[in-house]
């Protein structure tokens, strides 16, 4: 028979996944606290893990929460089993590396280099305008 925690588990996975007769959730007792081992359809693996791990993350923390009404610690450890049976270790979800990824270089087109020639304009006129004025007032007599 099923402890509250196994249903607890299952009830949520169940809810989660494509084919939740293939959920099974294993139970022991050891001196760290109650370990739940979680198995899955290979296929069900990433919905239960979620992006960056949210999901697996979430239903931890809803465990931790029936374990402070039941007094136990819980861990949960996601059994990811490959097409063949085997087992293939998941205990938690690793980050994904974030690889440099070089910009790809501007190319010019004939619309850039007339803006440029337009803005080295007016930047030109404005310059001439600022000399014009500063030679205005370099003849005032203060």
């Amino acid at each position: 028979m099923a402890t509250i925690d196994q249903q607890f588990v299952e009830y949520i996975v169940k809810t989660l996944v494509n084919n939740p007769e293939k959920v099974a959730v294993e139970r022991k007792i050891d001196e760290k606290g109650v370990l739940l081992s979680l198995t899955v359809d290979p296929s069900d693996v990433g919905r239960v893990i979620g992006k960056r791990g949210v999901t697996a993350q979430a239903i931890r923390v809803l465990l931790r929460a029936l374990g402070t009404k039941q007094d136990a610690r819980y861990n949960l450890k996601i059994v990811n089993t490959d097409e063949e049976g085997g087992a293939v270790k998941e205990e938690k979800p690793v980050e994904e590396k974030q690889e440099d990824v070089e910009e790809p270089e501007e190319v010019e087109d004939e619309d850039d280099e007339e803006d440029e020639d337009d803005e080295e304009e007016q930047t030109s006129e404005l310059a001439e305008k600022t000399r014009a004025e500063l030679a205005d007032l370099d003849d005032l007599d203060i």
